[in-house]
């Protein structure tokens, strides 16, 4: 976004920026973007269970925030090209905060799933705005010789504070699930006092925003991710389900096609031109399949089939994330010495097995059992991401940090939302049929068994028998009777997703044996490139 020219430019009040005020408030600001990918997952079970919300409605509640970051990632950077980078921070930051509040004052009722659906989509794209501006903000305060390890700081620490979203979750869910939104309130003031204090620069460009492209993408994105969603509710043999998978990608084909002809692209579709970028791009997509949505899964398995708190929910994703701490580092330095493609495949066939292994383990409902394979899972997935990112990011041709930034972490959070939708669809569909058959083996009806299944599955929380089945009747007697049975069609039905997650890792690891290798340009030619532009 910002070339070698800006770099330590004066504000518009006159002073110089301070690079360690300034980068110490983009820090702040986008902590509230990583922590909010995860902290919503622990809290999972005491939503459903306060508001009264069906499984389906709160998967859409964790994917409004990722669905509306990937739509309006790219609009956020423009935006920040076009209207200045301190702007679009200050009001990202306050989109954010006032979203965060809200989503914490959700009424009860049948407006809660609304209400909550609503707010988390404006609360992602409060952090569309944010974070690219942020970068932006960083790149342009920081001279090319130092600019290296201001950004490594940004991405290392802030993307390390996606584990604390789980731990406090579980830590603030103990006191009320609401809690989870109002943590923002303090970070978004220190990051807008620390901003205001840093005398950031507010260079604009004088160029037309891409409006249509900004809607294509909104869409292609948003009905595609429907389609998905709503498979378990439709039936994957029902048009409309395929009308939305399709059609919404076929709205994004046209998406990529208008941002080829057009003067001024929201995004820069000339950086697939690079094989290593594409295969970057294609690695990170099937990564992301698993990565954020897991959060999801691992925690609510654990508070269902383990009967865990959330405090030990949040425990047991630190295995997970014990392994992808250590990988990361690792897979920094392989990433130094050999390049990307090294890391990109062990980490997809560590990550592929780790997954598998782990999926085998989740029916023995023993939480210490399972962290050598959460480990490993978490090892896979460190292995790939920052050398991928970063690969991506040094190998693509004539465009800025931040213009590539914003194409890498809109295919990663689409991913996100595929991912959650799709594994969503399967772990209700295979969690249907296994407490059908449950039902079916304790001399339930097969109509009356498959009406309860679909309502226990709909639950999904450990107080079903009590949410649902608390009345009489010899459905809701046996439905009670048989919540151990069940709790294990929940850990079976997991099995599945986790399954699935390491199938996604293999395609992965079949896409990176096609990176050509090879280490990443030189900074000097990165910065070269940058300051012809």
């Amino acid at each position: 976004m910002y070339t070698k020219r800006q770099a330590g430019s004066t504000s518009a009040g006159g002073g110089a920026p301070s690079q360690s005020v300034a980068l110490a408030a983009m820090m702040f600001a986008v902590a509230m973007t990583f922590i909010d990918q995860t902290i919503v997952a622990i809290a999972t079970p005491d939503i459903v269970d306060e508001l009264g919300l069906s499984a389906s409605g709160m998967q859409w509640v964790v994917n409004a925030y990722l669905l509306a970051l990937a739509a309006f990632f790219a609009l956020g950077g423009r935006l920040a090209d076009l209207l200045g980078p301190r702007r679009i921070v200050v009001t990202g930051t306050l989109v954010f905060v006032v979203s965060s509040v809200l989503c914490g004052c959700v009424p009860r009722g049948d407006a809660a799933l609304t209400w909550l659906i609503v707010f988390r989509t404006t609360q992602g794209l409060g952090a569309a705005l944010l974070f690219p501006a942020a970068l932006a903000v960083v790149v342009a305060v920081f001279p090319v010789e130092r600019r290296g390890r201001a950004l490594a700081l940004f991405f290392g620490v802030t993307g390390a504070l996606t584990a604390l979203g789980p731990l406090l979750g579980g830590w603030l869910t103990d006191w009320t699930w609401r809690a989870i939104f109002w943590v923002n309130v303090p970070v978004a003031i220190v990051a807008l006092i620390l901003t205001a204090m840093a005398h950031v620069s507010d260079r604009r460009r004088d160029e037309p925003l891409d409006v249509p492209g900004a809607a294509l993408i909104a869409v292609g994105m948003g009905v595609s991710v429907l389609g998905f969603q709503q498979a378990s509710a439709w039936g994957w043999d029902s048009a409309i389900t395929w009308v939305c998978i399709v059609g919404g990608l076929g709205v994004l084909y046209v998406f990529c096609r208008y941002e080829l002809r057009t003067a001024h692209p929201l995004v820069k579709l000339a950086v697939f031109r690079d094989r290593a970028f594409v295969v970057d791009s294609f690695v990170l997509f099937f990564a992301m399949l698993a990565f954020v949505p897991l959060f999801y899964f691992a925690s609510v398995y654990a508070q269902v089939s383990l009967s865990a708190s959330p405090n030990q929910a949040a425990l047991y994703l630190l295995y997970f994330f014990a392994g992808f701490a250590l990988a990361s580092q690792w897979g920094g330095r392989i990433l130094d010495q050999r390049g990307a493609r090294p890391a990109m495949k062990l980490g997809c066939a560590v990550g592929a097995i780790g997954f598998a292994l782990w999926a085998g383990k989740l029916t023995d409902l023993s939480m210490h059992d399972q962290w050598p394979y959460a480990a490993l899972a978490g090892a896979g997935i460190g292995f790939i991401l920052a050398p991928a990112s970063t690969d991506a990011v040094n190998r693509a041709i004539d465009a800025s940090y931040g213009e590539v930034t914003g194409v890498t972490q809109t295919i990663r959070n689409y991913a996100a939302s595929v991912g959650l939708a799709l594994f969503g669809t399967l772990l209700t569909h295979s969690m249907t049929d296994k407490v059908t058959d449950t039902l079916e083996s304790r001399g339930v009806p097969s109509e009356a068994a498959g009406d309860a299944a679909r309502g226990v599955a709909e639950a999904v929380t450990g107080n079903a028998d009590d949410q649902r089945f608390s009345g009489g009747g010899a459905v809701a007697d046996t439905v009670r009777e048989s919540m151990s049975a069940i709790r294990m069609d929940f850990a079976e039905a997991n099995q599945r997703v986790f399954y699935g997650m390491a199938v996604a890792l293999g395609i992965g690891f079949l896409g990176a044996l096609r990176h050509p290798g090879g280490t990443q340009r030189s900074e000097e030619t990165s910065d070269d490139s940058r300051a012809r532009r």
